[in-house]
């Protein structure tokens, strides 16, 4: 009975020993600072809604009812630009007088004469009539000279005979420089453009 008393003061002791070491243990231990903590922000405060001022507004504008009504400005008439006109070509000169050579196939013979423009002209039993006769305008390539002819043949008449009649056997235009473009289709007779001129002034005529 002793036994068992004394073994349980012994263990109550023991136990009163190991408990107050531990509490000495645990305040003994460093404590570690507590972390700051972070700066609350106050809560937003709620706006008040302002009443809106109201805009000024314009006076009404007043009608003088005896005053005359503006009159709409008139459009202004435009006047259409014209597009440039194309320069004119340059013209031909136009001579008055034709200087034609004709041949004889037969008898080898040529004469050179001149034909005024609209005067019929004979050589044997041809006649030569000059409708035109132009040289080239300065902006041509090639200085040409042209004449635009017709001619007939016509027989002279005999002495106690009727004539025959004429025909045409040539009618378009001799070139001076192109004899052989255009030429005259005849058996015997053969003809061709040498140039225009202008006609000789005529002399006054002395009545004294």
């Amino acid at each position: 009975m002793r036994r068992s008393v004394i073994l349980g003061a012994t263990v109550a002791v023991v136990g009163l020993v190991l408990v107050g070491s531990a509490a000495a243990r645990q305040s003994a231990a460093p404590v570690a600072p507590a972390a700051p903590q972070a700066p609350v922000a106050p809560a937003p405060q709620p706006q008040v809604a302002r009443e809106a001022t109201p805009a000024p507004q314009a006076a009404p504008t007043q009608i003088d009812p005896t005053a005359k009504p503006t009159p709409a400005p008139k459009p202004v008439a435009t006047t259409p630009t014209k597009p440039a006109e194309p320069a004119e070509p340059v013209k031909r000169g136009r001579s008055s007088v034709a200087i034609i050579q004709a041949l004889d196939k037969v008898t080898t013979e040529t004469m050179r004469f001149e034909a005024p423009i609209g005067q019929p002209i004979r050589y044997k039993t041809l006649i030569f009539t000059v409708r035109a006769c132009e040289t080239a305008a300065p902006d041509e390539v090639a200085p040409e000279s042209a004449a635009y002819v017709v001619i007939d043949t016509q027989p002279k008449a005999v002495a106690g005979r009727v004539a025959p009649p004429g025909r045409q056997v040539y009618k378009g235009w001799m070139y001076a420089n192109s004899p052989g473009m255009n030429p005259l289709q005849h058996p015997v007779y053969d003809a061709w453009l040498i140039a225009c001129k202008a006609s000789a002034p005529v002399a006054p005529v002395d009545n004294r």
